[in-house]
Parts: structure tokens; C-alpha cells; sequence
């Protein structure tokens, strides 16, 4: 029986290899910027994600200045609102929306624009108990990171599949 469910698990490996199948979180997106950085706090909580996703994929080096980097990520805008979604017959509220509108671009060490402004919105929907805030007040808070998390993975595949621009080739035309 074991020769049996071996040969199972093998047959499904293939299948699943075979089609080109892949875990969204398995593959580290490579920049096209040999230097970059992050002109953020060092404790914001979107520059240790990106650092950790640059990190991560190798091939680009985090520097400390823009005067070194080829490329530096400027945060544009970074709003989050929490908004009550619905209330049941007493008044009380019974669920909030989280909702995160995310605007970044990207500029060479002159100052140029390399990669126009681009936004990201996330939202997120929060049941909330009065018999539970602590629980609810943690979950918020989870969700809150959650969305930080899946708001620089966007922006890590955007940057790695946007062709930056040559500010200079431009200006010569």
C-alpha cells in the first residue's frame, strides 16, 4: 500500500509541474534596478516589508542614500480609513470596512521620474462584538497588516514587471 500512495503523490507532482502550476508566494520578483532605495522612516512598516521582498529576490542591493541608488521609492500616499459598513436594529454596529488607498512612484538619483505614480486600494470588511472588543480590536489590527503585507507584494510585482522609463532619452527627443 505504500508503493501505491507513493506512486499517487508522484503521478500528482508531475501533473502539477507538468502544467506550470506554482504557490503566488513561492517566487521572489527580481528588480530591474541594480541599487534602490527607500525613502521611508527606517521603522515604517511598508519599508521592512520591502526590504524584506527585495532582500529576498537578490540580484538588487538596498542602499542608504538616493545620491547611490538607480532607483528610489517615494511614498506618494498612504490613507486608511475605517468606516462603519453596517448597524443592526439597536444602533450598534455590527461591521466596519477597512479600506487602504496606497500611491507610490519611483525616481533616479537626479530626481526624474523612472516610474510614473501608481495606486493600489485595498479593503477589507471587520464583524464587530461589544461583548468582544479586545478580540476585535486585534483582529483590526491583523487585518490592518495584512493589507500592508498584500500592498507591497503588489507593488513588488508592479515594479518588477513595469519598464522604467529613461528620463534622460526623453528629454533628448
Amino acid at each position: 500500500m505504500p508503493l501505491r500512495s507513493l506512486a499517487v503523490w508522484l503521478f500528482a507532482a508531475l501533473i502539477f509541474a507538468g502544467c506550470g502550476f506554482h504557490l503566488r508566494g513561492g517566487q521572489s520578483a527580481a528588480l530591474p534596478y541594480p541599487t534602490f532605495y527607500i525613502a521611508l522612516p527606517e521603522t515604517a512598516e511598508v519599508r521592512i516589508w520591502l526590504e524584506r521582498y527585495i532582500n529576498a529576490g537578490g540580484g538588487t542591493t538596498l542602499v542608504n542614500s538616493a545620491r547611490e541608488a538607480a532607483a528610489t521609492f517615494q511614498q506618494l500616499e498612504d490613507n486608511r480609513q475605517k468606516t462603519i459598513l453596517s448597524v443592526n436594529a439597536q444602533g450598534r454596529i455590527q461591521e466596519y470596512r477597512l479600506q487602504m488607498t496606497y500611491r507610490f512612484r519611483l525616481v533616479n538619483a537626479k530626481g526624474q521620474e523612472i516610474v510614473a505614480p501608481n495606486e493600489l486600494s485595498l479593503s477589507r470588511d471587520l464583524t464587530y462584538d461589544d461583548s468582544n472588543v479586545l478580540a476585535k480590536d486585534q483582529e483590526e489590527r491583523l487585518l490592518w497588516r495584512d493589507m500592508t503585507s498584500e500592498a507591497v507584494s503588489q507593488i513588488m510585482r508592479r515594479l518588477a514587471l513595469i519598464q522604467p522609463q529613461d528620463p534622460d532619452r526623453e528629454e533628448a527627443d
